[in-house]
């Protein structure tokens, strides 16, 4: 059975939130469901945007006395978080009918979450391309730099992300760390790695393994490296904590081996990391694709110049 389509257009190149009401509850109104179920928006806000005619149903506005109606649906446009503007173009890597491959810049969020929204790629994408039904087929985090690939259209998510879950996609980075000559390279670093929910590091933990990286050094210079990582797996945070696992910490990383608070406004000393190359059979066409960066990394083009605070990447 398909979704019901939104009553609600797309805004800053959001698609509204949807809600689907409980089967049962003791609220007389819609109103007085909302005031429960989103408790960090106060109770005159909620109200006003129902005078605003914000919060829509199937069959339009939802007013002040709509009445409860056990697993309706409702959508509305959530209010925006204040942002500080991530000052870096998105570069085009390549465009067709079916996907957009971009670089994207450090410190920008692949998606929206959080304290960014309308400051992420989909969502800049989105309204710059025109192009509403634009989604990502996998993501990268805001720390990092290089290829991140979008389709087109809704019936493309499933071929294009099943890729990655299926790890069909040959994945390339490349970092920029200390050089130590005691460590014998190239290696495969295996350990087992978990997130937990709600704490920002990974962990390494006894256990069969399920992350795989294989770390090659393509060349150093003044103590520093650089570095092909070459991942089997794709945990979060996999190359940062398998670098530095190996005493190998990624210049600028601020999450490893400490965690090191900075502002959303700092867009200075970004990590070091580098997403280079995507390759992979089309599940549409099935002919090759392979795919690579522009971009390049600063520390390794002019130490100097990363290492004094420059506020680009």
């Amino acid at each position: 059975m398909r979704r019901p389509k939104s009553p609600l257009p797309q805004r800053h190149g959001l698609d509204a939130a949807r809600l689907r009401l409980p089967a049962a509850g003791p609220w007389a109104t819609v109103r007085d469901h909302l005031v429960d179920r989103l408790p960090r928006l106060e109770p005159h806000r909620i109200d006003e945007m129902l005078r605003q005619e914000r919060i829509v149903g199937l069959d339009g506005p939802i007013t002040q006395r709509t009445p409860f109606q056990p697993n309706a649906l409702i959508w509305f446009h959530r209010d925006l978080p204040a942002e500080v503007p991530v000052p870096f173009d998105i570069g085009i890597v390549h465009r067709d009918d079916d996907l957009v491959v971009v670089d994207k810049p450090h410190f920008m969020a692949t998606i929206p979450r959080g304290q960014h929204v309308l400051e992420t790629a989909l969502v800049r994408l989105r309204r710059d391309l025109g192009l509403p039904e634009l989604s990502p087929a996998h993501r990268l985090d805001r720390g990092t730099a290089g290829l991140v690939m979008f389709v087109t259209r809704r019936q493309l998510r499933a071929p294009y992300q099943n890729l990655f879950r299926d790890r069909a996609v040959r994945k390339e980075y490349e970092a920029i760390a200390p050089y130590n000559p005691a460590v014998e390279l190239p290696v495969t670093v295996r350990s087992r790695i978990v997130k937990e929910r709600g704490v920002l590091k990974a962990m390494e933990v006894p256990g069969d393994f399920n992350a795989e990286t294989r770390v090659e050094l393509v060349e150093h210079r003044d103590g520093l490296g650089r570095y092909r990582l070459l991942p089997a797996t794709g945990r979060t945070h996999q190359l940062r904590v398998h670098m530095n696992s190996l005493g190998l910490p990624i210049l600028g990383d601020t999450f490893y081996p400490e965690l090191t608070e900075t502002t959303l406004g700092d867009f200075t000393r970004p990590l070091q990391l580098l997403a280079k190359v995507l390759e992979f059979t089309d599940p549409v066409s099935g002919l090759p694709r392979r795919f690579e960066s522009l971009s390049t990394l600063r520390a390794w083009d002019d130490y100097a110049a990363w290492a004094a605070g420059p506020t680009s990447p």
